[in-house]
């Protein structure tokens, strides 16, 4: 199974080593003809409006939005998840996103830099233990359709809770970075989703 990892910007490295763990071949893609024969795309953080700006530079993000259109299963972390998502708020006027998940977008929801910060998410979509999840300058789902499946949300102090991890279909989501963390199993289980055909 190939799995290509979008290498415009953010942790290309880290989530091959995370693919391969859950028993995928990874493989870097900057130009439309490195999507052909690719089982599932990964879409790694970075900063969302460079993505955006790259993918049209490198003459990527038409056959991008065509290859998701047309079923290629797909995840996105931090980043990732601002690019899948089909709405956005408090983005500049001129951003574009892949689109694909029915779901509206926060930008930098829970601060700067300096408000990073880790969680442990309780959610049934992992099994137990807990995941340790690494949040940096995350975004968060503010709504969604209803054909998304909420598979994680995250306290916040002032006892709300965000939604962090979403599925619709064969698109994947997390707003938080588990290539960092050294837990495999949201790798794993989207190799299991695209194993599954979606």
């Amino acid at each position: 199974m190939i799995i290509g990892i979008l290498a415009l910007q953010g942790d290309v490295r880290e989530h091959a080593a995370a693919l391969e763990t859950a028993g995928a071949i990874a493989r870097p893609v900057r130009r439309p003809s490195e999507l052909v024969g690719l089982d599932g795309l990964v879409i790694p953080g970075g900063e969302s409006t460079t993505i955006d700006k790259l993918s049209r530079a490198f003459e990527l993000r038409e056959p991008l939005v065509a290859a998701l259109r047309s079923g290629l299963p797909a995840y996105g972390s931090c980043a990732g998840m601002i690019m899948l998502a089909d709405r956005l708020v408090d983005a500049p006027d001129d951003q574009q996103t892949f689109g694909g998940l029915d779901i509206t977008v926060r930008r930098n929801a829970f601060g700067r830099q300096t408000d990073s910060f880790e969680a442990d998410l309780d959610t049934p979509w992992l099994a137990e233990p807990a995941f340790r999840a690494v949040f940096i300058r995350a975004p968060e789902v503010v709504a969604s359709g209803p054909e998304v499946e909420v598979l994680a949300t995250v306290p916040r102090p002032d006892g709300s809770e965000h939604v962090v991890a979403v599925r619709q279909g064969s698109l994947l989501a997390t707003s938080f970075h588990p290539e960092v963390g050294g837990d495999p199993r949201v790798h794993a289980r989207f190799v299991a989703l695209v194993r599954a055909g979606g």
